[in-house]
């Protein structure tokens, strides 16, 4: 019997993935807190757009969310009108949210208590890798959920792994953003420094990442960030909002992050250079601006 897949908040990781899921043959409704998105992708996708989160849960056996931050879902999981009280018991919940872990382990008690599964399972990869069903899932929760909702995972994906029980897939995620913090400003400066010294930026990173200084940003970034161009991937906004996350979580397990810390004053500059919208590549803007 096909599963009925209830997918929630379609921005440019959400559509797409939940694009993926009708493609294969599921029956997939949709709500989003701007409705014509979520008719829009019903008619694209030829699935169903519900008029309210009750409605678009009723008859779900998964759910699967997709939205901004903390508040966001606790809105959404747990108010009188929400996903938690209006889904079939059984049903398995996901949370593609880059959130806190204390909120994915807060989620899971609630989802518990009231028969259903909850697994957090943030996606890294960015909107390319949404549109081409290639992102990484890091998931947090119990073994058996996990296993019947790996199928589905996998639709959009090109690696998905339990890290361990709830919360462990945020706390992998906030691992990611760390490592892709100081990867950026490294990048950024070495670029910077190869324009001031007057070589032709496209042979340096030519010949630089045949070594052990190439990385995926690298590979996929540095033409752009010489040219200026910031319309390629995750937003600065949501970038601050996670490493503030990684801060928080590190407050809390003694972790000491400087660089992860200063990477983020600096995306703040960025932020008030009129960036909010760019990608996290710009970095180097800053350093252009003599910051």
């Amino acid at each position: 019997m096909t599963q009925r897949i209830t997918f929630i908040g379609l921005g440019v990781m959400g559509y797409p993935m939940a694009g993926h899921l009708a493609r294969q043959g599921y029956q997939v409704t949709v709500w989003n807190r701007t409705a014509r998105v979520a008719e829009r992708w019903a008619a694209e996708y030829s699935g169903a757009a519900s008029a309210s989160v009750a409605e678009a849960v009723a008859q779900a056996d998964i759910v699967m969310t997709c939205v901004g931050a903390d508040p966001d879902l606790e809105h959404l999981y747990l108010d009188n009108s929400g996903i938690l009280a209006h889904t079939p018991q059984g049903a398995v919940l996901i949370d593609h949210t880059t959130a806190s872990a204390s909120m994915a382990e807060r989620l899971y008690d609630a989802a518990a208590s009231t028969g259903h599964s909850f697994i957090d399972a943030p996606v890294s990869g960015g909107q390319q890798g949404a549109e081409n069903g290639q992102l990484t899932i890091m998931c947090g929760g119990d073994e058996s959920a996990y296993s019947r909702v790996l199928p589905v995972l996998e639709c959009y994906a090109k690696a998905v792994n339990l890290m361990g029980a709830a919360g462990a897939g945020q706390r992998t995620k906030m691992v990611n953003q760390i490592a892709i913090a100081g990867l950026v400003q490294g990048l950024s400066e070495a670029i910077h420094f190869a324009e001031q010294a007057g070589l032709d930026v496209a042979r340096v990173i030519e010949v630089i990442s045949k070594g052990a200084a190439q990385s995926w940003q690298m590979d996929n970034r540095s033409a752009t960030m010489a040219a200026g161009e910031f319309e390629h991937g995750f937003a600065v906004d949501w970038m601050r909002k996670d490493l503030g996350i990684c801060l928080e979580e590190a407050r809390r397990n003694g972790s000491t992050l400087p660089v992860t810390a200063l990477v983020d004053q600096f995306y703040g500059d960025v932020q008030q250079m009129g960036g909010r919208r760019w990608d996290t590549s710009s970095l180097i803007q800053r350093l252009r601006k003599g910051r």
